[in-house]
């Protein structure tokens, strides 16, 4: 078996996230991890507690209210646009405002940080194109119009367009929502093959987190207490997840590593 070499390639320190006004809004603060090469990352939490903001901080969308976020020991401000468009790829949850466009016009634009003033595909951009098509099987809908698309096979295209743009970083704030219980089991399933069979590192947010523990090399747990950032399993001994929810309403059981509406 061939063990592949890995070494951190995104790193965030002390990070405060909000929103900057006259009185900062502070959503989350003290946010530490690093993240290795090929590793898949699950970000969980309840609802309205910073998963989102965060997302949107680490993509360079926001700025951070404080703290240091770094790809490849490089200061995230220090990258221009361009750049960082050829090191990180971003899947938020807001709907495209390409619907119009053709499955293969919006895979294609995957290359736009590569591509000359004209916007023209070289031979091996379309290689890449076809070959994530391909590897999020989504190459039979590629004639088809994105709004003719269910909201799994949108999901599916807008991952191939991220694996297009070929970048080592692919960030997805919450990838299944609006999916039924197969379809999300079935894009967790291809985040994980494309963290081993691309070496792709891979951030997600989800409520699933019963399947982002069955899935996730480590994971982030934001609660209203505080955040952690283990495997797990080491999660699961801490008792981390046992704090996410208040628990005369549902429970985390250890021994299942699931949660379970109190009776």
């Amino acid at each position: 078996m061939i063990i592949k070499e890995q070494h951190t390639i995104f790193e965030v320190t002390d990070l405060s996230i909000g929103y900057k006004s006259k009185d900062p809004i502070v959503i989350a603060e003290d946010v530490h991890f690093e993240i290795a090469t090929g590793e898949l990352i699950g970000v969980v939490g309840p609802n309205g507690i910073g998963k989102s903001t965060l997302f949107k901080t680490v993509a360079s969308i926001i700025d951070p209210l404080k703290g240091q976020i770094k790809i490849k020991g490089k200061d995230l401000k220090d990258y221009t646009p361009l750049q960082l468009a050829q090191h990180l790829s971003v899947v938020l949850t807001e709907p495209p405002n390409s619907r119009n466009l053709s499955v293969i016009e919006l895979v294609s634009l995957g290359r736009q940080p590569y591509t000359n003033w004209m916007g023209s595909l070289t031979p091996e951009d379309r290689d890449l194109v076809d070959k994530a098509l391909i590897s999020t099987e989504t190459r039979s809908l590629m004639s088809r119009k994105c709004s003719e698309l269910s909201d799994g096979q949108l999901q599916r295209v807008m991952i191939a367009r991220a694996l297009a743009q070929d970048t080592p970083i692919i960030l997805l704030d919450e990838p299944t929502t609006h999916l039924d219980m197969y379809h999300r089991a079935y894009i967790l399933n291809l985040l994980k093959k494309l963290t081993k069979e691309h070496d792709k590192t891979i951030i997600f947010s989800t409520h699933e987190i019963d399947l982002a523990i069955q899935l996730s090399d480590k994971m982030l747990v934001m609660s209203t207490e505080s955040i952690f950032y283990n495997t797990p399993e080491q999660l699961i001994v801490e008792d981390c997840f046992g704090q996410l929810f208040p628990p005369d309403v549902i429970q985390f059981d250890p021994s299942l590593k699931r949660f379970t509406i109190k009776k």
